[in-house]
């Protein structure tokens, strides 16, 4: 494992701008972060703190990443395509990979991608190969006079951002459900309510797909996590598994809530439906018997009734409205017409 001293003496060589470079922030001892230009070359022998964020989509930063003093298994990590989430600790760094929701130009998208990173005392060096939320949000707040102590407090306000901007989402998911709700109770619901409810539920299952990972990644960090890392890098974890236990509940109970609606209205349009098919059967079995008579009468048989006589159709009308007035007494008094 390469100490923090050899970290900066490997990479300060560089002459030129960073390649790949999205952005990069100089944490002061205050806890004010400084933004720096990403097109000029980057200072770092300076007593501050580094965030350098990476587009890993441009091949220019994979070899600078590579030929970093990070450990062997952090640049891994960083450089590689795993689609899981996972935390760990060796030594004098902290590195993984986070789940999160993709930004699109004005708001989050429903769609997932990560976030990797390694850690050391003095270096954030993260990389993402969509615009994720919680990165930008973290700059955003960084670039707004949001002070951190040190490069885990900022790595512990991104986790907040992650579980903030799920936090919104799940506040609107809430709001539409409400909405479809209140529709049902009132005997409004439509055929697409179906498509909307399945649609947040599938949301539901993916947000709590990401935070069942992230979760428990923090509550293994709170129980195995060693004595001999470094206070610069000792996350409160505990903390952080508190709180997304507790969006994790509530995204839970939203897609229970989803589940219930689309049964509810489920049983609706069966129970329509079936509204339907009884009255089809009901003018159905009242038919039948003038339909027998018409079809008796339409025999082209000899000897039928009614054929010599002037008024045989008002007759036969008759017998029909007779047959359905019949038929209407008898579904009544078994039951069947209520």
């Amino acid at each position: 494992m390469a100490e923090p001293a050899k970290i900066v003496s490997a990479i300060s060589g560089a002459a030129s701008a960073i390649p790949g470079l999205v952005w990069g922030f100089r944490l002061h001892s205050d806890g004010s972060a400084e933004a720096l230009p990403i097109d000029k070359p980057i200072e770092f022998s300076h007593d501050g703190r580094l965030w350098l964020h990476f587009n890993l989509t441009d091949a220019r930063a994979r070899p600078w990443i590579a030929e970093s003093s990070l450990p062997q298994l952090a640049r891994d990590l960083l450089l590689s395509k795993d689609t899981f989430q996972q935390l760990h600790v060796i030594d004098d760094c902290v590195y993984g990979v986070f789940s999160d929701l993709v930004r699109d130009i004005e708001s989050p998208t429903e769609e997932t991608a990560f976030l990797r990173f390694a850690m050391t005392e003095r270096f954030l060096v993260s990389g993402r190969h969509q615009a994720l939320c919680s990165a930008d949000a973290a700059r955003r707040v960084l670039e707004g006079g949001y002070r951190v102590e040190n490069v885990a407090a900022l790595l512990e306000k991104i986790v907040d951002e992650v579980a903030d901007t799920m936090d919104r989402m799940a506040d609107k998911i809430g709001q539409d459900i409400d909405g479809i709700e209140e529709r049902i109770a009132a005997d409004q619901a439509k055929p697409e309510m179906r498509r909307s409810l399945s649609r947040l539920r599938r949301t539901c299952v993916r947000l709590h797909r990401q935070l069942t990972g992230l979760r428990i990644l923090f509550h293994r960090l709170d129980l195995k996590s060693p004595e001999n890392i470094p206070p610069g890098l000792r996350l409160h974890a505990a903390k952080l598994a508190q709180r997304l236990d507790g969006l994790d509940h509530d995204i839970v109970e939203l897609r229970e809530r989803s589940r219930l609606l689309e049964e509810e209205l489920h049983f609706k349009t069966e129970e329509e439906s079936n509204r339907h098919l009884h009255t089809l059967s009901i003018v159905t079995t009242l038919l039948l018997p003038p339909t027998l008579i018409t079809g008796v009468f339409g025999m082209n048989t000899k000897g039928l009734p009614l054929t010599d006589v002037e008024t045989g159709f008002l007759w036969a009308m008759g017998l029909m409205a007779c047959s359905i007035a019949l038929a209407y007494f008898f579904m009544r008094r078994m039951g069947i017409l209520r």
